[in-house]
């Protein structure tokens, strides 16, 4: 039997609209939700399914949260839509001048 205690208590991280929140509420940093099964979903993927508290559909089950720092953008698994960090890297990549 799956439990739901493992369920991520999402009060915390809504709107007041019910949608969640894309950004924290102390210095905006970028926010990420993890669902049981692993994957990344995106503020707003994560509200539009309405399947967040379901624990028989690990793809939705939200278990986590947590805010995208630094590094490469991680990618949506129901959108595939980028989750920039909140301090990108400001070095330009292999092959890059920088000059614009």
């Amino acid at each position: 039997m799956i439990s739901d205690k493992t369920a991520l208590n999402t009060d915390g991280y809504k709107l007041p609209d019910g949608s969640f929140r894309a950004y924290s509420s102390y210095g905006c940093y970028t926010i990420f939700y993890v669902t049981k099964d692993g994957g990344v979903l995106c503020a707003k993927c994560a509200t539009s399914d309405g399947q967040t508290t379901d624990p028989y559909d690990p793809q939705w089950f939200l278990v986590g949260v947590d805010v995208h720092w630094e590094g490469e953008p991680l990618t949506c698994a129901h959108c595939e839509g980028e989750i920039e960090p909140s301090y990108p890297d400001d070095e330009p990549k292999a092959g890059d001048s920088g000059k614009a």
